[in-house]
């Protein structure tokens, strides 16, 4: 992989031939677990400026209707996150001449708060082609990461490395994004106006104030940027070629003459144009199915609709497997904004999608028949992946799967898709096969679970939308079959085969530090993690993603070996989650020794205000909370402070007061349940069991802090982020 330094750039078709399609992503770690960042993306004409606002992709606009740009989301890593970013090359319209990569944060964070930052850039294949890492961020809620632009008929790679002390909104306005001022608050902050940004207008008579007349030309080569001082939140530099230390002093490619910076902003003492053209600001609505369905007109309950998918003819696993990839194919070919999502990470275009099933391969003296193919057009040239699909618990065979490695690279096909209930995890592959280095034609091996396609289904008709209300309701009957319990599509479900025996040895005290079966059951518990995440996140349509809280540098197998032996030690194992909105992280834990599952949450307290009032106005959010939720005193010493059950605290708040005059730094709220012996995902399994803490917790606790945050931000509203 190319290491690049601050101000280096280099050619993608240097590195694979394979980047017609690309995925950026963007990584960081925090130290307490709850630091985070939101991507965007600006796309540039040749004077350094979008063309319109609809060039400005982040949480609110996420997708370019092209499908050259879409913003993938986050997905946990070794050390934190990363935001990933498909671009489609081949379709960035003619008139774009350079692609920013940012990030920003939000209510006063800033970049020099995370650990681990950089950029990373994946071909097709899924093979990371470049890395850029991070180090000096400094005190900046805005940071530019890096830049992909045009030199002639290719596409060249920039690593930036720029902050913004002005934030999301001064970055955004350097490149030419249309920023209102309010005409009746002349000291409103100029970010409120990003707001609106990506959001279906009001009526067609409310207009808003254009963008500048003129647009100030973009510095020449080897001019100097203007720092902080003349308004832009960017430090000094100098445009186009690369800092001290960097390209030039490590013997790498010099930067082409291209300015990694934007244009300068107008003096301090230059005029203001007149805001006198208006426009109205449109966006074509999308469709999303109502959450209370109409009342049904069946005669009683026994009665059942007519579904496009039936479920009960399915008799056997193949009967589930032919199923479920038919009908998961076709409504990908359908529905494109569905297809594209699934797809866009394995480095597939935007284009023509069609779907086969059951297609005979010639392989060797027996053809082979992989459960189904993907193939998209776009000008003209052609991206295949094959797909293997496992349904009902069955695991992958390595046998298969290398066979169907195979066919592809020597056909030219771009990728084989695993599908099942399995979950993968980061340094652990579900199936081992070999790639044959010497092949000029390389194949990507991705997996997708089928949580994970019924997450992206949950996102698009109940939250994000799409364009037409026969593309929903193909969602919903594709959504219904995938979650009936005759699919076999119900996602990870069972804790493996050395559950029973590592729980008894926990309960005989014989499990010994090392011991292998207890690693097993920290991946099952890793996996079960991830699948709440996504559960969770589907019918919130917000980002849920598990915390980690790793060691500089620690490798995912070393976290998972150390978990393995607290399992071994103390009979427990534990998790984060991180939900977009939340105040703090909701923590998750299984005491095997027990049977007792804890979900709980930590809030700060206010900067102002007198503890007692802290505890009423707490008490009064959790009105509606369950009566046997502990409600714990955190004080600053880090000693045991107060608690008790919210039914006994109620009449007496003051109960919660440390005796001793300590500080309070917070509260610590836990529900407490039995957990499920089995190891399935029955009623009775621990699967469902710790699933169903997870929703409990959040809709009987969680949603009451949610629901008395305060109003979010200017910046937080442009970037989906709540604010409090």
């Amino acid at each position: 992989m190319h290491e690049m330094v601050k101000g280096a750039n280099v050619g993608l078709a240097a590195l694979s031939e394979n980047t017609d399609a690309v995925v950026v992503s963007l990584g960081w770690a925090s130290p307490t677990g709850e630091g985070d960042a939101d991507v965007s993306v600006l796309l540039l004409d040749t004077k350094g400026k979008v063309r319109s606002d609809a060039d400005f992709y982040f949480y609110n606009h996420p997708v370019a209707p092209d499908g050259s740009v879409q913003l993938l989301g986050k997905v946990p890593s070794g050390e934190g996150s990363e935001d990933r970013i498909g671009f489609d090359l081949t379709a960035i319209p003619a008139e774009v001449d350079r692609i920013v990569v940012a990030a920003s944060r939000y209510e006063g964070a800033h970049f020099g708060e995370l650990d681990e930052l950089r950029v990373t850039l994946a071909d097709g294949a899924g093979e990371d082609l470049l890395r850029f890492a991070i180090e000096d961020a400094g005190s900046v809620s805005a940071f530019i990461f890096g830049e992909l632009y045009r030199r002639g008929d290719e596409w060249k790679f920039r690593a930036v490395g720029q902050g913004y002390e002005t934030g999301l909104a001064g970055l955004a306005m350097d490149f030419g994004v249309d920023i209102d001022d309010d005409a009746d608050e002349a000291d409103a902050d100029p970010a409120d106006a990003l707001s609106a940004i990506g959001h279906e207008s009001g009526p067609e008579s409310e207009s808003e104030a254009a963008s500048d007349a003129a647009s100030v030309a973009a510095p020449e080569s080897g001019a100097e940027v203007p720092g902080t001082a003349s308004g832009t939140g960017a430090p000094g530099g100098t445009a186009g070629s690369a800092p001290a230390g960097s390209a030039a002093e490590s013997g790498r490619s010099a930067p082409d003459p291209l300015p990694a910076v934007p244009a300068p902003r107008r003096a301090a003492d230059d005029t203001e144009p007149d805001r006198t053209t208006a426009r109205p600001r449109t966006a074509k609505k999308k469709i999303t199915l109502p959450k209370t369905p109409k009342k049904s007109l069946a005669e009683n309950e026994s009665w059942r609709g007519a579904r496009l998918f039936p479920v009960s003819a399915l008799k056997s696993d193949r009967d589930r497997e032919t199923r479920a990839t038919s009908v998961l194919l076709s409504v990908m070919a359908q529905v494109p904004e569905f297809g594209r999502r699934l797809t866009a990470a394995f480095g597939a275009p935007a284009g023509r999608m069609e779907t086969f099933t059951e297609v005979s391969l010639p392989h060797g003296d027996t053809p082979r028949r992989p459960d189904g193919v993907i193939r998209v057009e776009r000008a003209g040239k052609l991206w295949t992946a094959l797909l293997e699909t496992k349904t009902n618990g069955n695991p992958l065979r390595p046998e298969q799967v290398q066979a169907y490695m195979d066919i592809a690279a020597r056909r030219g096909y771009e990728a084989v898709i695993t599908l099942s209930n399995d979950v993968a995890l980061e340094g652990s592959p579900l199936v081992d096969v070999k790639i044959d280095g010497r092949r000029k034609h390389k194949v990507a091996l991705r997996h997708l679970s089928w949580a994970e396609v019924a997450h992206q289904a949950q996102l698009l008709i109940r939250h994000e939308g799409v364009d037409n209300s026969a593309h929903a309701w193909l969602l919903q009957e594709l959504l219904h079959y995938l979650q009936h319990d005759n699919s076999g599509c119900h996602g990870f479900q069972n804790m493996g085969s050395a559950w029973v025996p590592v729980r008894k040895g926990i309960d005989d005290e014989t499990l010994c530090p090392g011991d292998a079966r207890a690693l097993e059951v920290v991946e099952s518990w890793e996996r079960l993690i991830r699948q709440v995440c996504l559960g969770l996140g589907g019918e919130l349509g917000q980002k849920v993603l598990p915390v980690q809280r790793a060691r500089r540098g620690t490798d995912p197998g070393a976290r998972r070996a150390r978990m393995a032996d607290e399992l071994c030690a103390e009979g427990k194992v534990g998790a984060e989650l991180r939900i977009e909105g939340m105040p703090g992280v909701l923590a998750v834990g299984a005491d095997l020794r027990t049977g007792r599952l804890r979900t709980s949450v930590e809030i700060p307290v206010p900067d102002q205000g007198y503890p007692l009032s802290w505890i009423k106005r707490l008490l009064r959010r959790l009105a509606e909370a369950p009566a046997d939720l502990h409600v714990e005193t955190l004080v600053e010493d880090g000693s045991a402070g107060p608690r008790g059950t919210l039914e006994r605290l109620r009449p007496e708040p003051a109960d919660l007061l440390p005796k001793n005059g300590a500080r309070i730094t917070g509260f610590r709220l836990t529900l407490v349940k039995g957990m499920g012996s089995g190891r399935g995902n029955a009623e009775s399994g621990f699967i469902r069991s710790v699933d169903d803490a997870v929703q409990r917790f959040h809709s009987t606790v969680v949603v009451h802090l949610e629901q008395s945050a305060p109003r979010r931000s200017a910046v937080a509203a442009v970037s989906g982020r709540p604010g409090g």
